[in-house]
């Protein structure tokens, strides 16, 4: 079990982060449309092990995108772990990073394609490579 998080001011700051909507996702959406791609969003991916909601859906083609915090999801560029002695936030990070693998094996198993933006990645370039694959997708 892990620990409780320690009773701080970056706990409460930690808490009213946006797990939905965030600039990065409006971002790549806005950029994924005006390319005229059309998506869904909080669309409900069911698995035999667990059900899971990626940020953008191309259901028809079977492609899941997941815009991906650089704190939350363990970026090796930027992020930087909180001074902790209880070591939550570490343990937190770690069992996130197992999950998105574990999450991304389960989505290829299904035959899902699967994409992972880093927050910090232009919109302009995660599009163009997401349109690139879409695109391949169709003329194969």
């Amino acid at each position: 079990m892990p620990p409780t998080p320690p009773p701080s001011s970056a706990s409460r700051a930690m808490r009213s982060n946006r797990s939905a909507n965030t600039k990065p996702e409006l971002a790549l959406r806005q950029e994924l449309f005006r390319r005229g791609l059309r998506y869904r969003v909080g669309y409900r991916i069911s698995l035999l092990e667990r059900a899971v909601r990626p940020d953008i859906v191309f259901t028809r083609r079977k492609v899941a995108v997941f815009v991906d915090g650089c704190f939350w999801h363990g970026c090796p560029i930027h992020c930087r772990m909180p001074s902790d002695p209880s070591g939550y936030w570490h343990q937190k990070i770690d069992r996130n990073r197992k999950r998105d693998l574990a999450v991304d094996e389960m989505l290829r198993a299904a035959g899902w394609t699967i994409f992972r933006v880093w927050e910090h990645e232009p919109a302009n370039e995660a599009a163009g490579a997401i349109h690139a694959a879409l695109n391949q997708e169709v003329s194969t």
